[in-house]
């Protein structure tokens, strides 16, 4: 009995080839926006942590920017982490499918 659908090219699962690291082609422009957000999200508290680090040592940082600044790396934080869940969730949802 033929499992497949009419008109539908065959595929030789035997000869896929899976790779893990870093992916070519368009796929890696997912992963370079993904590096490149990470990278923001790190400056944004790096920043956030020098002003309260001034703050504290006097140098004329005022309070508000510094809690301006502390409150916008937590929502770049908070982002990232929803957009880590998704990626988790779709993962976990290929993951489930039956070929």
């Amino acid at each position: 009995m033929d499992s497949t659908i009419p008109g539908t090219p065959q595929i030789d699962w035997g000869n896929v080839q899976l790779e893990v690291g870093q992916p070519s082609g368009k796929g890696s422009d997912f992963f370079q926006a993904l590096e490149g957000a990470m990278d923001k999200v790190q400056e944004v508290q790096s920043g956030a942590d020098q002003q309260v680090e001034s703050l504290l040592q006097g140098n004329g940082q005022d309070l508000h920017s510094a809690l301006m600044a502390v409150e916008k790396a937590d929502l770049s934080f908070q982002l990232m982490m929803q957009v880590r869940n998704k990626i988790v969730q779709a993962y976990q949802t290929i993951s489930q499918m039956q070929f």
